[in-house]
């Protein structure tokens, strides 16, 4: 059971690590693209779209980054839970608008629906959570931040 447990762990740690750098790794390419994604979502005024289509990128990197090496494991792994909690409000916020979007999340160019889109975010959430929860079972105090 800790043998699976410990695969479970380093396994999600990793997939979540490689998606959210993969995923910032895309959108850090054309930041112009991905503002007119965000701004799909009307959520936010025109502006504040160029600002989070510039910063995001870089923040997903982060976390993947720390998540693939086990730097800072919880920290990061609650950085893309929270991060996938507010992508599943903006998606559920479009969803029950009406509006005819993809998410932009993996591709500037695929069409993912809204709910291929919110599947794959649960998806997400639950490797967070394993990640979150089971760093302490496998590391020593010290490493375990």
């Amino acid at each position: 059971m800790n043998r699976l447990l410990k695969y479970l762990y380093h396994g999600s740690r990793l997939l979540l690590g490689g998606l959210f750098l993969f995923a910032g790794f895309i959108k850090a390419q054309d930041v112009v693209a991905f503002a007119g994604n965000i701004a799909a979502y009307q959520l936010l005024p025109y502006q504040l779209n160029y600002l989070l289509a510039a910063c995001l990128p870089y923040i997903e990197i982060i976390a993947g980054v720390l998540l693939l090496t086990g730097q800072r494991v919880r920290p990061a792994a609650l950085l893309c839970g929270l991060l996938t909690l507010v992508f599943i409000a903006a998606l559920l916020s479009a969803w029950l608008r009406g509006l005819d979007i993809s998410c932009g999340c993996f591709s500037q160019d695929a069409k993912t629906g809204i709910g291929e889109a919110l599947l794959r975010d649960f998806g997400l959430l639950i490797l967070a959570h394993f990640s979150f929860h089971l760093r302490n079972r496998f590391t020593t105090p010290r490493a375990s931040r």
